[in-house]
């Protein structure tokens, strides 16, 4: 059975680093499952950016909205890491004019559980980095405290069924679970 280890911090915050240095304890291949998009020529110089980081023994799947799909075509036994969890959520809401917001934020809650359920019939770890958002004040318009409610409440699931989950902070880590 595989587990999940979940890497959450602020924006810059070290948290992909500390996450690649995880993964790199497991013996390779290697898979990097990345949501991000490059939608303009900074996010392409951030993907860049990224790539270089890990070298080239990875291998890297991008998929920004079928996760499930995506990481249960990935080898079983491999380490695989996600990043990032709330690039997907923003590819989610980017998908439909109302984003899912009158229901609000269930439907991506159960693709949530959904990946939970992949990650843990794995042969090898689900290594996840989110972007921990709902520490500064409350947004003032509704698509913003919809995001930072969804971020939340997904952690909160998440971190039940990790074995493991770390706070990063100017890149130090504190072992949570």
């Amino acid at each position: 059975m595989g587990e999940i280890i979940l890497y959450l911090g602020g924006a810059k915050s070290g948290k992909t680093k500390a996450a690649l240095e995880t993964c790199q304890t497991y013996p390779p291949p290697r898979f990097y499952l990345a949501t991000a998009q490059a939608l303009d020529d900074e996010m392409d110089k951030r993907i860049q950016n990224h790539r270089a980081e890990r070298g080239p023994d990875w291998r890297t799947v991008e998929e920004p909205i079928d996760l499930c799909s995506a990481l249960a075509s990935i080898p079983s036994e491999s380490p695989v890491l996600l990043d990032c969890l709330t690039l997907w959520f923003s590819n989610l809401m980017g998908q439909s004019p109302d984003s899912g917001l009158s229901d609000g934020p269930e439907g991506v809650l159960v693709l949530v559980d959904k990946l939970s359920q992949v990650a843990l019939a794995r042969g090898g770890p689900t290594i996840i980095v989110s972007n921990d958002v709902g520490g500064g004040i409350v947004p003032m318009d509704r698509v913003s405290r919809f995001f930072r409610d969804l971020s939340g409440l997904a952690h909160q699931r998440l971190a039940a069924e990790a074995s493991k989950v770390f706070m990063v902070n100017a890149g130090l880590s504190w072992k949570l679970k």
